[in-house]
């Protein structure tokens, strides 16, 4: 029987059996920042630091973890914040002291609805909802893509919903978008019906592979294939408010793959992952179902709320910010030191892959602080 894809998606990713309830874990079905390099933990607990003096470092300092996967991260930066607490670190590249204490302020929570972990800290919280009351950080990486939403195709009669069979993933059209949708959808991506935005090749978006192959290229024949099709963001604009909300003082930062209004992909993102590679989206529970996120949307409705300016760089930048800038280490250390000049040229080699403008480095950072002030957050 076919439904709507936002039921689909929750049921397939959150239900019981779910993909990202049962099983090992995300990290096995594909590669984030977080797995990438520990660079990337460095460059977050580099800003989490900067929000601390911001907020004059309090009795407590919270880092909530929103789809914290396995509590990859969050383990991460408990090991990296306990490496500080003998003494003070200077941090040469951001002029940073870390301060000692924060090891011992510092409460991380894990928010996912998989079951804890066995072998997780006990140092680490793990909770199935977004607690109230947060002062420090929340983090949400790779979570607003995995946000259940609807789908839209326009027909000649307008935007009507995408109805898809979850056991096999063949969609049909349903009814018209409601009225809601239809603002969301006149604001955010005002595709003209012979698409006036990029396409999903120019936008550097994947590509699904065919109906008869795990590992064929081009897009899955759905119906009104050649008319523009969207995703409805409405109800990730609503996740991000909410989790906005539940902050009293500090900063939100979601890192995920998105376009912007100037450049949405015509016919959509939505896509699957299973095992490393990339699959047809059939939502069985079986793999990852995804799409980009219309990261300035999302922005508007978390500001809303917050009432504060906000940053949206891509992941390039806001690493190379946070002094993760993936330089060479200069030849002549090759000849000085030359296992150090082995050392300098991995971790180089690994924070390039977070700056890939191709790769993780085209991912945005979407920065909204609550309470205390933007700069020091984001400048070097």
């Amino acid at each position: 029987m076919s439904i709507p894809w936002r039921d689909a998606m929750s049921r397939a990713l959150y239900g019981p059996g779910g993909f990202f309830v049962a099983g090992p874990g995300p990290a096995d079905h594909f590669r984030t920042s977080v797995h990438a390099s520990p660079a990337f933990t460095t460059a977050l607990l580099r800003l989490i630091t900067k929000v601390d003096a911001s907020l004059s470092h309090p009795a407590q300092l919270d880092v909530v973890d929103v789809g914290a996967g396995r509590g990859e991260l969050l383990h991460g930066l408990l090991r990296a914040a306990e490496d500080t607490a003998g003494s003070a670190v200077r941090d040469e590249t951001s002029a940073l002291a870390i301060r000692p204490s924060l090891a011992k302020r510092v409460r991380f929570t894990a928010v996912e609805l998989a079951p804890r972990p066995e072998h997780l800290p006990d140092e680490i919280g793990w909770v199935s909802e977004i607690p109230d009351g947060i002062t420090g950080v929340l983090l949400a990486t790779e979570w607003l893509d995995n946000v259940p939403l609807d789908v839209a195709v326009h027909t000649g009669d307008g935007w009507r919903y995408l109805l898809v069979d979850p056991s096999s993933g063949t969609e049909t059209v349903g009814g018209p978008v409601d009225s809601a949708d239809l603002d969301w959808l006149t604001t955010w991506w005002p595709a003209a019906p012979g698409g006036t935005g990029r396409s999903n090749r120019d936008a550097g978006d994947v590509t699904w592979p065919d109906a008869t192959s795990e590992t064929g290229s081009g897009f899955r024949a759905t119906p009104h294939s050649d008319h523009p099709r969207v995703e409805i963001g409405r109800t990730r604009d609503r996740a991000w408010a909410e989790a906005i909300r539940k902050i009293e003082r500090g900063m939100a930062v979601a890192v995920d793959y998105g376009h912007l209004r100037e450049s949405r992909p015509v016919h959509g993102t939505l896509t699957g992952y299973r095992g490393g590679r990339q699959v047809l989206p059939v939502p069985d529970g079986t793999a990852d179902v995804t799409a980009h996120v219309a990261m300035d949307s999302v922005a508007s409705a978390g500001a809303a709320v917050a009432r504060c300016a906000y940053s949206l760089d891509l992941q390039r930048e806001a690493l190379r910010a946070l002094g993760a800038d993936g330089g060479r280490p200069p030849l002549s250390l090759a000849g000085t030191d030359p296992a150090g000049y082995v050392r300098s040229l991995a971790a180089a080699s690994a924070v390039a892959e977070l700056t890939d403008p191709a790769g993780l480095g085209g991912h945005w950072w979407l920065r909204q602080p609550v309470g205390v002030p933007l700069g020091p957050a984001v400048a070097r």
